[in-house]
């Protein structure tokens, strides 16, 4: 499958947490996809798109909840796993588009749940870590989404910890990189 070098996707994920260890039994699984793509051409925002996932191996701790605002009665009505990669792999072409995040975690989170449940990553090979790139570009230390939107004067829009709101701040991060960087 050719690179598509139109759009860059942004995602970032929630997952189920706990204060400290997991309960035995269970695993910290992905219950929500958030997706905001970015246009090459003119570098911009194409939106935000939340993909609930409903846990089959771990329950929504009241930790999570307050993180994230994800209840297990939200995630109880989202799709499996399987479902939401088919279906983000059919709506943005994720095997042939660059992806990003901010940090490894949510590249790292996406493998360990496909491993888990033996399918194959929806995301091509080229992932672009966004917290990285950030601190080389403007020459600071590598810091949260939150403090660096601060710092670059920017606003943290909707809720932190949403999977939709984070992607979406992530590509305003991104966006000013590409922008300064045409300059």
């Amino acid at each position: 499958m050719g690179r598509k070098l139109d759009k860059i996707l942004v995602v970032d994920v929630e997952s189920t947490c706990w204060m400290g260890q997991p309960p035995i039994g269970q695993v910290n699984e992905i219950i929500e996809v958030g997706i905001s793509a970015i246009n090459i051409e003119d570098l911009k925002i194409l939106g935000k798109k939340s993909y609930i996932v409903k846990p089959s191996l771990s329950k929504i701790s009241k930790f999570c909840t307050e993180l994230t605002g994800l209840t297990q009665e939200i995630v109880e009505k989202g799709e499996n796993f399987k479902d939401v990669c088919n279906k983000i792999k059919t709506v943005y072409g994720t095997e042939s588009r660059i992806w990003t995040s901010f940090g490894e975690y949510d590249k790292n989170q996406f493998k360990k749940c496909c491993d888990l449940f033996n399918i194959k990553s929806p995301f091509s090979d080229m992932h672009w870590n966004v917290k990285s790139m950030a601190s080389i570009f403007y020459g600071w230390p590598e810091m949260g989404m939150d403090k660096l939107l601060n710092k670059l004067g920017m606003k943290l829009e909707g809720r932190h910890h949403c999977g939709a709101d984070d992607a979406y701040n992530i590509a305003k991060i991104l966006v000013d990189i590409l922008g300064k960087g045409r300059k």
